[in-house]
């Protein structure tokens, strides 16, 4: 088993709820959320991250609307839809639930 395909897989795994996260403070360029991610070392390139917010809009999760830019074209910001936030709700429930589960498990294997 390779450790770097295993720990790249985790990231994954949480991607979309990092980036719901993100877009839940307010609108947001994908620029912005592509930094914050790369910041807190949830490996991910332009290539990952637009076609996910792509979905994610196709799922009625998020929307965006255009605004005009000082330093060259119009930019897309991301802003999470009624539906978006009710399933980021439910989504924070099950992150609790299973980081509270982990450590758990964490906590009686280092005794």
């Amino acid at each position: 088993m390779n450790l770097e395909n295993a720990q790249v897989q985790m990231r994954k795994g949480i991607l979309e709820y990092c980036i719901l996260q993100i877009i839940s403070r307010g609108e947001v360029y994908a620029s912005e959320i592509l930094d914050e991610l790369l910041n807190a070392k949830i490996m991910v390139v332009e290539g990952t991250l637009y076609p996910l917010l792509t979905r994610l809009k196709n799922a009625e999760l998020l929307d965006y609307q255009w605004k005009e830019s000082t330093s060259g074209p119009p930019r897309k910001y991301y802003i999470l839809t009624e539906k978006g936030t009710n399933f980021l709700e439910g989504l924070d429930a099950t992150w609790i639930e299973l980081a509270e589960s982990v450590k758990s498990i964490i906590a009686k294997t280092q005794k």
